[in-house]
Order: structure tokens, then sequence, then C-alpha cells
């Protein structure tokens, strides 16, 4: 960490940063936000342990603060399936190629926003059977890269109409995933990379002032509108990342 070049430690930071403006804006979104950026600075496997001691803190700020609002019904649908795919994701990261597992999060990356930019909001509810495939999909992506929130926020969206109680249940759900993350990858071995505390303690501001802002913006800010700068921003990295990753192959 100390031989990081400041530029690289400070776009690190940025990355950072962003992701977790999203995060207090919106509920979730600081790893799709900011990973594609981060694995530009850091190994994908030093990155995705790194981001997850933020999404801990995060979820403290969030999770703790409004548990009383959550729907534990839903939760207790998910939770399950949830398990099952971040069990699957963790061993992928684990043994898969790196190249792979970033093509992997360019395509995954680029995809969700450019169907976030062009889908129509939609209000239906959803039959509570759609809980084993976002669970499932939700748990692998979470475990591999911290991005499956958005995978059972879309689920939860059309399950619960109470923003508040959205925005509380989607809390939770990271505080809880992020923590059994965290014995998974400490069990994989993941935090006993050199360098791995230092850079945590030097981008731990950045993801609390992200957090700071983004919770401000969010009673000020329409959230649609911001969104779709970021979505844009995401296209781009996205593909970015697709194009690395298929020059390594």
């Amino acid at each position: 960490m100390g031989d990081l070049p400041w530029p690289l430690l400070l776009a690190a930071g940025l990355a950072v940063l962003a992701g977790y403006t999203v995060y207090g804006l919106t509920g979730f979104g600081a790893n799709i936000v900011a990973m594609p950026l981060l694995v530009l600075v850091f190994p994908l496997r030093f990155a995705v342990p790194l981001m997850l001691v933020f999404d801990l803190v995060a979820g403290l700020l969030l999770g703790l603060r409004n548990h009383r609002r959550a729907d534990w019904r839903e939760m207790r649908r998910l939770i399950p399936w949830l398990l099952v795919g971040m069990l699957a994701g963790v061993t992928l990261l684990a043994r898969a190629p790196e190249h792979w597992l970033l093509l992997l999060l360019g395509v995954f990356v680029s995809g969700f926003a450019l169907w976030s930019l062009v889908r129509h909001a939609l209000h239906d509810p959803v039959s509570p059977r759609w809980a084993a495939p976002a669970g499932l999909i939700g748990g692998a992506f979470t475990a591999m890269y911290g991005t499956g929130g958005p995978i059972y926020t879309m689920f939860l969206a059309r399950r619960l109409a109470d923003k508040t109680r959205l925005r509380a249940t989607i809390g939770v759900l990271v505080l809880g995933t992020a923590a059994t993350r965290g014995l998974l990858l400490a069990g994989g071995g993941f935090y006993a990379q050199p360098g791995l505390l230092a850079a945590t303690l030097a981008l731990l501001p950045c993801a609390l002032a992200g957090f700071a802002l983004g919770s401000l913006l969010h009673r000020r800010l329409p959230v649609a509108r911001a969104m779709q700068a970021v979505w844009l921003l995401l296209v781009v990295a996205g593909s970015g990342l697709v194009w690395r990753s298929l020059s390594q192959i």
C-alpha cells in the first residue's frame, strides 16, 4: 500500500466516495458503482474484501438505525436462497481465473446500467416464488463482487410499496450479507493479503464521507435524476472492463 502512487490512491478514493454516495442516496449500489473503477487500481481479490469492510460500516449505520421498519417476512423468503448463492459465489471467487471474473463483472454492470436507463417503472407486485432466483443470483454476485444488492432490491421493490420500509429492509439485508461474506472470505484467507489493512484504513474516510453526502442528497435531490447520471457512468465503466478482460484472454 505504501508503494501505491498517489494518483492511483486518489482514483481509488474517488471510486469509494462515489460508491458510498450512491449507497447513502438509495440504500444499495456501492459496489456496483465502485468495483468497476476500483479494479483498475487493485486486483479483484483485493478489492472485494476491501469493499466488504466498508459495507459492514455502512450497513451498521443504515441497517441498525432503521431495523425496526424492515419487513422480516420478505427477508425470511430471501435469506435461504441468498446463503446458497453466496456459497457458490465465494467458491467461484476463490477458484475461477480473474479475467473471467472481471469479464462477468463488466457484462453485469454495463447490462444492468443499460437496463436501468431504458426500463419503465413497474409497480405490479410479483409472486413470492421470485425470491428463489433473486436470492440465488443476488447471493452469488454479492459473494463475488458485492454487487448483488440491485438484484434482490428489484424483487423487494415489487413486494414492498412503502419506500421507507423498502430502504430499511435493504439496509438490514446488506448488513446481514456483508457479515456472512466476511466469515466466508476470512475462512478463504482473503484477509491475509499484505497491505489490505493499510488500504482499508486509508480509504475508510472516503466511504464515510460518501455515505454522509448520499444521505444528505437523499433528503434534497430527486433520486431518479441522480441515478440516470450514475447509470451512464456505469455503462462506460462496465464496457471498459469488458474490453480490458477480453484483451487478456
